[in-house]
């Protein structure tokens, strides 16, 4: 059997990657941009907020035209857009400027899970999915990971404008890959018989069209968004404000960043592998999915738990070591969540309801940059309600998620 499908995730891994160091080279230069602009706190949760907008927008958007036109199309448009916002962040200086470069990068980037786990859905049997999706989703801590190994050098060497140009090019290198690369399974020259075969081997989903409006009215569907709306404000806070954390509760400069960052999205990036591991063997040994899954995602929002103290516990490498697990955790939530909408929902339709759960978790993630913008400012800089908020949350939505599906069944149309 050939193994193309891995050279899919190959891809999705690559692009995700630049994903999250285009989002996330804001996230560490705050400090500096911040000193050299004049920035606040609440100017800064405007900046995020204008991202999490167009994301959300972005996000249900891509989720239905890519149904439509398809993922090869779709993904090129995406990055080659979010590539061409993201150098445009070095022409800006005020607060409006950057809120326009920032909803322009939002816009496009919206595509990227849509399109990501569309592609998952059409290369992979679901019991390989969960696994996948982990493998893909690491790119987003890898790309954290070398966002502060590599923009606070770009910006001592050349300023903080190169550094915005630099990252935002890589996008163009990937979009030829892709392009030279990417068929779907029955028209790609390198998948044997017998890998075709091994990605076909579920039971087929009905061809009709689906309306958007349709899926709102499916528990499936709801399931995927409480996930969402629950989890990915959190991954933004740690994306946005762990390098003002450890700014402001440690005294740790732009260069001195480097370390913290990366140790907390390196351990991060094993706990999506491990997540999507986890119930991908699980159902190897015989659990049913439903068990599978949500054992998964139970195992994750226990590990999210000790969060809370971080703002309290007056270490530096023990605030990371608690960041670092929890990021690590969501992860791997992240993985599995993700999961459950190719569990349970028909392939015509994945990339629509990853595209309605996306605006749902970036229209939180607006309201949580208010949020924590404003409890910072009001609170002096205090981290605790953020943390706190943090560690609940999961727990919550795992609770609601079983509520909702409690035998994860199929989307009956």
């Amino acid at each position: 059997m050939t193994r193309c499908r891995w050279v899919v995730v190959a891809l999705l891994f690559l692009a995700t990657t630049i994903n999250y160091i285009d989002r996330a080279v804001l996230g560490v230069l705050k400090p500096l941009l911040e000193e050299e602009l004049g920035w606040t706190q609440v100017d800064y949760g405007w900046i995020v907020t204008a991202f999490q907008i167009t994301y959300a927008l972005g996000y249900i958007s891509a989720g239905r035209l890519f149904d439509t036109i398809g993922v090869r199309v779709g993904y090129f448009l995406s990055v080659s857009l979010w590539s061409l916002a993201a150098m445009a962040h070095a022409a800006v200086r005020s607060v409006w400027g950057f809120s326009l470069a920032r909803a322009g990068l939002g816009l496009a980037e919206g595509g990227n899970f849509p399109a990501a786990i569309k592609a998952v859905t059409e290369w992979f049997p679901k019991e390989e999915r969960a696994f996948a999706t982990g493998v893909f989703n690491a790119g987003s801590n890898v790309g954290a990971v070398a966002c502060p190994l590599v923009v606070p050098w770009l910006a001592n060497r050349w300023g903080w404008q190169a550094a915005f140009v630099a990252t935002g090019s890589i996008g163009f290198a990937w979009v030829l890959l892709w392009v030279i690369l990417y068929r779907q399974p029955e028209e790609h020259p390198w998948v044997s018989a017998e890998e075709l075969a091994h990605i076909r081997k579920d039971p087929p989903d009905p061809p009709a069209k689906i309306p958007w409006l349709l899926l709102l009215g499916y528990r499936q569907t709801w399931a995927f968004v409480v996930g969402m709306a629950a989890s990915a404000p959190v991954w933004w806070f740690y994306i946005y404000w762990i390098p003002d954390f450890l700014n402001k509760q440690y005294h740790v400069t732009l260069t001195q960043s480097s370390g913290p960052l990366i140790a907390i999205f390196l351990i991060a990036d094993g706990g999506g592998i491990a997540g999507g591991w986890l119930s991908s063997r699980l159902i190897r040994q015989g659990w049913s999915v439903n068990a599978a899954r949500k054992t998964a995602l139970l195992a994750c929002a226990l590990c999210v738990v000790p969060v809370f103290l971080t703002p309290l516990a007056g270490d530096l490498w023990l605030s990371v070591a608690l960041v670092a697990l929890a990021a690590s955790a969501h992860c791997g939530f992240a993985a599995n969540l993700f999961t459950l909408v190719s569990d349970t929902i028909p392939r015509k339709a994945v990339s629509s309801v990853v595209g309605i759960g996306g605006m749902a978790g970036a229209v939180a993630g607006m309201f949580s940059a208010q949020l924590i913008g404003r409890v910072l400012h009001y609170t002096h800089n205090s981290y605790i309600v953020p943390f706190a908020l943090a560690s609940a949350i999961y727990l919550l939505a795992v609770a609601v998620i079983h509520a909702l599906v409690p035998k994860l069944e199929q989307m009956e149309l």
